[in-house]
């Protein structure tokens, strides 16, 4: 593991974490050339990783999902337990299954690709999941739609409260979440600025008593805000 170094303003840390050392070279040299990402360091599995983010203070860790020992959805768990903890975890792996898909998300990942990703679309992803956005492969992103859309929606009474809650406006751009957009197409598609779509995010996070745009979307089907139609 590498020890930590300092970061230019705006500069993106990432910590990789993958058993495959030739994997965490090749996201390495992919993520150095740019110049607002830096790797703070690399881990070979998920054990001790909240020492390990202590120490290093990266902003997004990439985790593998199957490792040896403590996998990426144990420790991604066990991190984003902790309140204080600020980094937001993209899963990758070569494997493009629901079951690590949903056992990842609920853990609290903001993101999910497939190792095989272009390079651009793995540094546009982190840059989108630092900046807040939610980050799913486009087939993750559809069969998780189909398969919550096959549902009937949760009745939770809790959650009916916390639903009535948001203005009309809330919960358009809540729909509008869940079905995958970006602050910016959601500010396009209501015609109003990306502040105004950053400041409704904000308020449906806090009202709802959720982490991120991830368990937003999670908490938007399993409660019937995005319907079939």
């Amino acid at each position: 593991m590498s020890t930590p170094t300092s970061r230019g303003n705006g500069s993106i840390g990432v910590l990789i974490v993958d058993d495959q050392a030739l994997v965490r070279a090749g996201f390495r040299m992919i993520l150095e050339i740019e110049p607002d990402l830096h790797v703070v360091g690399e881990a070979a599995d998920g054990e001790d990783i909240a020492a390990q983010v202590a120490a290093l203070r990266p902003d997004v860790i990439l985790m593998d999902v199957r490792m040896p020992g403590v996998d990426g959805i144990a420790a991604t768990r066990a991190l984003l337990s902790d309140p204080s903890c600020q980094a937001r975890v993209v899963m990758l792996t070569t494997f493009d299954m629901d079951e690590y898909v949903y056992r990842a998300l609920e853990a609290g990942a903001s993101g999910f690709l497939l190792k095989d990703v272009q390079p651009e679309l793995l540094v546009a992803g982190i840059r989108a999941v630092h900046g807040g956005e939610t980050l799913l492969a486009p087939t993750v992103t559809r069969r998780m739609i189909a398969s919550f859309l096959e549902r009937p929606p949760a009745v939770d009474p809790a959650a009916k409260a916390q639903l009535e809650a948001l203005t009309a406006r809330e919960r358009e751009v809540l729909s509008l979440v869940a079905r995958g957009f970006t602050n910016a197409e959601i500010a396009g598609d209501l015609f109003v600025s990306e502040t105004t779509v950053k400041t409704h995010v904000g308020r449906i996070l806090m009202k709802l008593a959720l982490r991120d745009r991830v368990q937003a979307v999670i908490f938007a089907y399993e409660n019937g805000v995005v319907t079939q139609g």
